[in-house]
């Protein structure tokens, strides 16, 4: 099992340093000058060139690749050229490691800036994960063991019907009347634990959690319900029903098992993605999370911004798909053989 730790670890960590330099030949290797976008709008040619020496956009872009990847182990000072610091030491910034690069448009580094946006991010991800990873089981499981009846129909139909809204009008319909007309919770309002405590922060999160869990419950749902009626088809099944075993233990200890493995794959990987992923929500409620701030770089053409948050957001994929794969190996130990 350690052994098979450590080859999903390193084929990991290279696989970040691969992705690392597709990003950037993707960004800083395409026709738009970086310079001038960081420069500003009324920017003179002699001040665009300095800020193309001060940020290292002058150097070949393996060059820029291997300063990042040294600045996000030890860290780098901008400008990075020694001559211009003597010269413009007004422009001076240290960016500690794990340095992800400076945003010159918002005179911040690009690891401030993510932090500041990171936990509403991950605090919207997980509440919106445990609503929809408890009501899909339960409810694919009530559906499979109800199959055929209402019951089964139902769950199954509207879950559909959540699954074919789309997510901000789902969002705007929860807003408006949840919150504003029939003020049932308190108009949503993203606060961190340790300002008003948990029951403040899942109170604000409760709204944009639903929203984002109703769509993915719906998916969860059928495939839940569709697993365990497979796994309840399998011989070995219908032998435990023979030999006289409890139907609560034959479901738990057995059915669930199985029908675990593809669900905890699915599990850990729309995580990840949801950390950076709900742009539409995050919009809807306003809520200044990793999402908005792709958008706002994005359209200021923030290439720094951009980058250092395609990078984490990518490094967070990779790392939960290695969660994934050791969770995997646990629940099914044939995996560890591969």
């Amino acid at each position: 099992m350690f052994a098979y730790i450590v080859r999903r670890v390193v084929s990991g960590i290279i696989l970040i340093i691969v992705m690392s330099l597709v990003t950037f030949l993707l960004f800083f290797a395409s026709p738009i000058d970086p310079a001038r976008f960081a420069c500003g709008k009324n920017c003179s040619p002699a001040l665009q060139e300095q800020t193309r020496k001060a940020l290292g956009y002058d150097d070949p872009v393996f060059v820029q690749w291997g300063d990042f990847l040294k600045g996000v182990v030890q860290g780098r000072d901008y400008p990075s050229d020694p001559a211009l610091r003597k010269t413009a030491p007004a422009t001076i910034a240290h960016c500690p490691a794990p340095c992800l690069g400076y945003s010159k448009l918002s005179n911040d580094t690009v690891l401030n800036l993510v932090k500041n946006a990171f936990p509403v991010s991950l605090s919207l991800a997980i509440v919106a994960f445990i609503i929809w990873i408890s009501g899909g089981i339960a409810f694919g499981v009530i559906a499979a063991l109800k199959k055929g009846t209402i019951i089964d129909r139902g769950i199954v139909g509207i879950s559909l019907v959540f699954f074919a809204f789309p997510t901000f009008f789902v969002g705007l319909f929860l807003y408006q009347f949840i919150a504003i007309q029939w003020q049932i919770v308190p108009i949503p309002n993203y606060v961190s634990i340790a300002d008003g405590g948990f029951f403040t922060w899942l109170v604000g999160l409760l709204l944009p959690g639903l929203t984002l869990a109703l769509f993915y419950m719906a998916g969860y749902v059928r495939m839940t319900r569709a697993f365990v009626l497979e796994s309840m088809g399998e011989d070995y099944l219908r032998t435990a029903n023979a030999k006289g075993l409890a139907p609560r233990k034959v479901l738990v200890k057995h059915s669930m098992r199985a029908a675990l493995t593809p669900l905890v794959t699915m599990a850990g990987l729309d995580l990840a993605s949801l950390v950076g992923g709900a742009i539409i929500t995050e919009t809807v409620f306003n809520y200044n999370g990793l999402g908005k701030l792709a958008v706002t770089a994005a359209r200021n053409l923030d290439l720094p911004l951009t980058v250092g948050i395609v990078l984490l957001l990518a490094t967070f994929v990779i790392m939960a798909n290695i969660i994934v794969d050791v969770l995997y190996a646990f629940i099914d130990p044939r995996v560890r053989v591969g």
